[in-house]
């Protein structure tokens, strides 16, 4: 069974793996997509997101899994996110993913709406987001986390919630920062029915992965 994880970190932010064996781990997990994106704020963005696309292109071919290179932007003010969004895709992120507004972090307020107004492709735990940002986000195109991460998986109900209310697009990811934190496509099935998805709409999300991979190789 194939596993798509758009949310994992290297050692160059608070991983424990150098991005190659973030990657070959991967690998053996059934992934067949995975992005490191690493956390990233005005001090590091220009140092970690070439590292990261000079390993996905050194990889590229040699193993059977695709290595996006992304960044995860985080902890920073609302009102400097949209600027940092912009240097990450001009540096080389192909997937942009904010770190959204979980309930176990002090995330500054408005850190979500403000990464759907940017653009981001992905906010990542999104908490208790609001609904008109959740309607805002599924209008952008802009899909919303179900993560396995401990802490920030307290509110995966309340994001099934708004897929099945509102229709936002939802993905499924691990947050990965060590090796045990990597799941197979089965446990992300369990996380997902566990969140209070039927069966359809697991199936769904697994698919909203597939397309948002398409988009990033459109480049749009």
């Amino acid at each position: 069974m194939i596993m798509i994880d758009l949310h994992t970190h290297s050692i160059f932010s608070d991983g424990e793996l150098l991005p190659s064996e973030l990657v070959r781990r991967g690998l053996i997990h059934g992934y067949t997509a995975i992005a490191i994106t690493d956390h990233m704020d005005a001090s590091n963005i220009d140092l970690v997101i070439p590292r990261i696309v000079k390993v996905a292109e050194g990889l590229r071919g040699k193993w059977d899994i695709e290595v996006i290179p992304g960044a995860e932007i985080t902890h920073v003010p609302p009102s400097l996110i949209g600027e940092l969004v912009k240097e990450a895709r001009v540096l080389g992120a192909r997937l942009v993913v904010l770190h959204g507004e979980t309930i176990v972090e002090p995330v500054a307020p408005g850190t979500n709406r403000a990464g759907i107004n940017a653009g981001v492709d992905i906010i990542a735990h999104p908490g208790m987001i609001a609904e008109e940002d959740v309607v805002l986000a599924k209008a952008k195109g802009i899909y919303l986390e179900i993560t396995a991460r401990k802490g920030h998986c307290l509110c995966n109900g309340h994001i099934a919630a708004m897929a099945k209310k509102i229709g936002v697009g939802v993905v499924i990811n691990t947050d990965a920062h060590s090796p045990d934190d990597l799941i197979t496509k089965e446990r992300a099935r369990e996380i997902l029915t566990g969140s209070g998805l039927s069966d359809d709409l697991v199936e769904a999300v697994f698919n909203n992965a597939n397309q948002l991979i398409e988009r990033i190789r459109r480049g749009t």
